[in-house]
């Protein structure tokens, strides 16, 4: 059972933190984007990839 926790936190360590999702957003110029989140944004539900 200790082994199956151990995998399971070296996995999530594994995924590292969530990067912003503001780098790849269609959205991110000049003013298009007012959210207060931006530029670190993990959640939108304005997002868009480019």
């Amino acid at each position: 059972m200790w082994r199956a926790i151990v995998d399971f936190w070296r996995r999530l360590a594994a995924l590292g933190p969530a990067s912003p999702l503001c780098d790849t957003c269609k959205w991110d110029y000049g003013g298009a984007c007012k959210r207060p989140e931006r530029p670190n944004a993990t959640r939108c539900p304005d997002y868009k990839r480019r």
